[in-house]
């Protein structure tokens, strides 16, 4: 990245409406949506879902992993999501994956002997192994496992009860651009 050019570019970019939306950023977050993903490179959240800034709080993990909740291993995954829940009140959360995903492919056999801490990452999420055609819905079934271990989170069950969360899972295909819901038995195209 060349941070001069970046700079170069806000600066004749920066008209008065960009202050103007500069200025309502800067008074505070009001984001009504949390989404989770992926930290892979090719993930653009704003492009795939066209949110303007300060719409989205987002929360990027390897293979958009959820930790289980536990106090007594807090992680960041669990504070984030506390805080865009019970602090900023978003009322709803989406969980997106995607299709070539690393992770998922680390899920199911892919060498990463060299990164200890991706395997300590990973491993709590029961490594099998899986053909390449099968990792389109591998990679499906991930999103649902972490939709579920979101579901278990106390405040989160609590607030989806009152009817005052939604909860999604969407899969992006990096290859088509297309994105699906998970819907009872399969993801849908949205």
């Amino acid at each position: 990245m060349d941070f001069h050019r970046f700079v170069q570019h806000a600066r004749e970019h920066a008209g008065s409406r960009s202050r103007a939306v500069g200025k309502k950023l800067a008074a505070g977050q009001q984001p009504t949506t949390m989404f989770i993903t992926c930290a892979d490179s090719r993930i653009v959240t704003a492009a795939i879902t066209g949110a303007e800034p300060g719409s989205l709080f987002e929360l990027r993990t390897a293979g958009n992993v959820i930790p289980p909740y536990t106090l007594t291993v807090p992680s960041s995954e669990m504070a984030t999501i506390e805080f865009a829940v019970l602090q900023l009140g978003v009322s709803e959360i989406v969980v997106c994956g995607h299709s070539h995903c690393g992770a998922v492919g680390a899920l199911h056999g892919g060498g990463i002997d060299h990164l200890p801490a991706m395997r300590g990452w990973l491993r709590p999420r029961a490594p099998r192994e899986v053909s390449d055609p099968a990792m389109r819905s591998e990679g499906q079934a991930h999103v649902r496992a972490q939709l579920d271990v979101l579901l278990a989170y106390p405040f989160v069950a609590e607030k989806v009860a009152a009817g005052a969360l939604r909860v999604h899972g969407w899969f992006y295909d990096i290859e088509t651009g297309e994105v699906s819901a998970c819907a009872e038995h399969a993801f849908l195209p949205l």
